[in-house]
């Protein structure tokens, strides 16, 4: 069971990045970007074919990176310059993306075009390069032996992944929390609220959008290309429901810790992505739901948090009300009362 959980929450600190570029659109930008489930597997296929090819795996992430970020702007230009729907720019960029990506990955392939997925299993990886190094700090043993020591058994082979993902992810979160802040970071931020009110300022609206779905789909592709080197493979399909995944971490984050700030947004869209993952995790071990139900339930998952919130509102919002009906009920009595004495 802890192992599982371990993973899960490892998995989701991976997917978090994912899930700050899919609120960088949704929520900052007012965006329906489906570019995701696109670019997503760009950056795997991307890091995959690059690392199978003999490049370093950071040189691979970075092109990855790189590649995801032309994607979204791609999808920013086809809104922008071409004047296409949101909704149909990205999903026409996500089903052309499907070609590329099959192009990219028949780049290891001599006698076809295409390939449908790459094996990582004997490379090395971002993660592998890191275990070389932390295996010689002997934390694994002493984190283990207190865990053994609690009376847990099964424990992780290496606690190695989740500290660089972890660093990884925090140094993400705090970039994003500083460029939100910036004069560019403002600017994106007024373009999803009010266009026209950012236009009167002369600011170029269309660069703004441009730039604001390279970023996201940039975070994307590098959460994808972490992916496929955590798994150790890439795959076209990888990306299927990706948009559904980041929404719920999203909805769900923001229902659990609020939105108050930027600081306490974005950790609340990395706790969401995490709180998920541990979710579905929990649900797999159901012995009715099988591997192949995870689609269905990432929609109930994602249902159950757009609803909950809701009611819990109304709730909230009927206790009020009946709390100041009572109140004010006992202030006419105390008035009444005061006129009787009268």
């Amino acid at each position: 069971m802890f192992s599982a959980l371990f993973g899960s929450v490892e998995q989701g600190i991976i997917y978090a990045i994912m899930a700050l570029g899919v609120y960088l659109t949704f929520r900052v930008l007012d965006f329906p970007d489906l570019t995701v489930d696109g670019s997503f597997v760009t950056g795997a296929a991307t890091a995959a074919t690059m690392i199978l090819l003999g490049y370093h795996p950071m040189l691979a992430t970075i092109v990855a990176i790189v590649a995801g970020f032309i994607a979204g702007c791609m999808t920013g230009i086809l809104h922008t310059k071409g004047k296409i729907n949101p909704l149909l720019s990205g999903i026409l960029m996500m089903i052309a993306l499907y070609s590329i990506n099959l192009r990219i990955m028949g780049l290891t392939a001599e006698n076809t075009i295409g390939r449908p997925n790459i094996p990582l299993l004997n490379s090395e990886t971002l993660f592998s390069k890191f275990q070389a190094f932390w295996s010689n700090l002997g934390i694994d043993a002493a984190l283990n032996n207190l865990l053994k020591g609690m009376g847990i058994q099964q424990v992780p082979g290496t606690w190695g992944t989740l500290i660089v993902v972890l660093i990884i992810t925090i140094l993400i979160k705090l970039i994003a929390d500083w460029f939100l802040k910036t004069e560019v970071g403002l600017a994106i931020r007024a373009t999803g609220d009010n266009k026209r009110m950012i236009r009167s300022f002369s600011a170029n609206t269309d660069t703004l959008i441009i730039l604001g779905l390279g970023l996201s789909n940039a975070l994307v592709a590098f959460s994808g290309a972490l992916i496929a080197q955590y798994s150790k493979f890439s795959d076209v399909s990888m990306g299927i429901g990706m948009i559904v995944i980041g929404l719920a971490s999203v909805i769900i984050g923001e229902a659990i810790f609020g939105t108050k700030t930027i600081m306490r947004t974005t950790f609340a869209v990395i706790a969401g992505a995490i709180i998920y993952r541990i979710i579905l995790a929990l649900a797999l071990r159901v012995d009715f739901l099988d591997s192949g139900d995870m689609k269905l339930i990432t929609a109930i998952i994602v249902i159950l948090a757009l609803i909950l919130p809701q009611f819990i509102n109304k709730s909230k919002e009927r206790k009020r009300k009946v709390k100041r009906a009572a109140e004010r009920s006992q202030v006419k009595t105390i008035e009444q009362g005061g006129k009787g004495l009268a």
